[in-house]
């Protein structure tokens, strides 16, 4: 089932689209005035995208929920269950009886000429086949967090958006918060001064890792299509509960583990107010985690360096995960939590430390005493209507922009799963030297076959 990227949708979708990007560009939508049709939120329904979900439970259905105030024309899922329960949910009454089901992404996508916009919730591995066939039938695409499975992916998919065209935004629903433009706003202001310095940590994991492979198999559920769940990973056989619904994560094979999963809601902020772009020296150690194992270690420590740039000195990132932390700032008030339930950031200035949470919440210089006697940044960043109305915004009107499209959340993933990278050879004890551009460690041609991976075939990236 190979795709031809820049291959031209059917006419009447082409013409639809056309449209669509049309009253986009007029900035205004002027078939008839909402307000005299249902007050100012009231959207007509010649306005509305046609959006497709892939994946209709857990995340997908809270994504599907977020963009319902257009119209939900398909919804894909290998679980009719699951599929079932979300159509069932209230915010589904409106499309319900009118939205179209499928198991295949395949086949709804190629079947379905209408389809203006794809949301992508399935497990990790799955994300870069379903976007490429998207993005090659010049559909645009929310892809969430991480963006790949694996770092060529990553480049992929970014370039293949690009080519196309098409509008593209990555599920980090904390990079369109007010934290997020406040930690840039900080760190621009120069109130931290020279940042060589950042630790970002995590709760996680809260799925199993560091186990083996289950013995056995069970009987495969009618309801479910075990075989295009597996998509591009090779076949094994289904066990229940050890991978579907959510145990996912910590497979190798399936998922990218804590930081693929935690780092877009967490690496994020620094790495966008300090434009990291991607680290040439890479590090890891980790609780047990030998060769032929198939999960993610149950606590690992990854080190960053990202060279210097016109703008600042080079920059160490430390990543922790598992219940490891790092040192206890001497400036932060004793008995204070560091970040909060779920992990946090330090970025360490010459001057001053900024402290804040997950997704971005609560950036706040320490000790307190600082951040009250230091003014507020200038407010300098456009602030966002929120992750999936930007999407929908830029969709409409060219002359708007995402902020966690492709090109930014292609390098974001990079990172983290060069983070992985490291974690996985952590065993040989070296610092992997990374050349971005190539898109090869200079010093680990075994680490360099993790960088790609095979495809069961009608599950690929053409």
């Amino acid at each position: 089932m190979k795709k031809k990227l820049n291959k031209p949708a059917l006419l009447k979708s082409t013409a639809r689209r056309g449209f669509i990007k049309q009253v986009g560009a007029a900035a205004a939508f002027t078939i008839v005035p909402r307000t005299a049709l249902g007050g100012e939120n009231y959207i007509a329904p010649s306005d509305r995208l046609n959006i497709a979900a892939v994946g209709a439970a857990g995340k997908g259905s809270s994504d599907i929920q977020s963009v319902a105030h257009e119209n939900i024309y398909a919804i894909c899922d290998i679980d009719d269950r699951r599929l079932a329960d979300t159509l069932q949910q209230e915010f589904a009454v409106p499309f319900r009886d009118k939205t179209k089901t499928y198991r295949d992404y395949r086949e709804m996508l190629d079947s379905e000429p209408e389809i203006d916009a794809v949301l992508i919730s399935t497990p990790d591995h799955m994300h870069a086949p379903i976007a490429m066939h998207a993005i090659s039938l010049g559909k645009h695409v929310y892809v969430q967090k991480p963006l790949c499975h694996t770092v060529n992916e990553c480049r992929v998919l970014a370039k293949a958006a690009e080519e196309n065209n098409v509008v593209t935004q990555m599920g980090n629903q904390g990079h369109a918060g007010e934290g997020a433009r406040l930690i840039n706003e900080w760190v621009a202001s120069g109130a931290l001064g020279e940042i060589r310095e950042v630790h970002c940590w995590t709760n996680r994991p809260v799925w199993p890792q560091g186990i083996g492979r289950p013995e056995g198999e069970t009987p495969i559920p009618d309801s479910l299509g075990w075989d295009l769940w597996l998509g591009s990973a090779s076949h094994r056989p289904f066990v229940d509960r050890a991978y579907h619904p959510f145990n996912w994560r910590g497979w190798l094979a399936f998922g990218t583990g804590v930081v693929g999963d935690m780092g877009a809601h967490i690496i994020d902020h620094p790495y966008w107010a300090l434009n990291l772009g991607l680290p040439s020296r890479i590090s890891a150690s980790s609780s047990r985690f030998g060769r032929g194992m198939e999960t993610f270690p149950i606590a690992s420590k990854i080190h960053f360096e990202f060279p210097a740039n016109e703008a600042r000195p080079r920059v160490k990132m430390t990543w922790y995960d598992g219940g490891l932390m790092p040192e206890r700032p001497p400036e932060l008030e004793n008995g204070r939590q560091m970040g909060d339930n779920d992990g946090g950031v330090l970025i360490v200035g010459d001057r001053n430390t900024l402290m804040h949470g997950v997704y971005g919440r609560n950036p706040q210089l320490i000790p307190s005493s600082v951040q009250n006697s230091i003014k507020m940044p200038d407010r300098t960043l456009l602030r966002s209507p929120g992750i999936y109305q930007e999407w929908i915004d830029a969709i409409k009107d060219r002359d708007k922009h995402t902020t966690s499209g492709f090109d930014y959340s292609g390098r974001l993933t990079e990172t983290m799963l060069l983070g992985n990278i490291a974690t996985i050879r952590a065993s040989e004890h070296k610092v992997l030297e990374y050349d971005a551009l190539s898109m090869r460690f200079n010093n680990d041609e075994e680490a360099n076959g993790y960088l790609d991976k095979q495809y069961r075939p009608g599950f690929g990236l053409a």
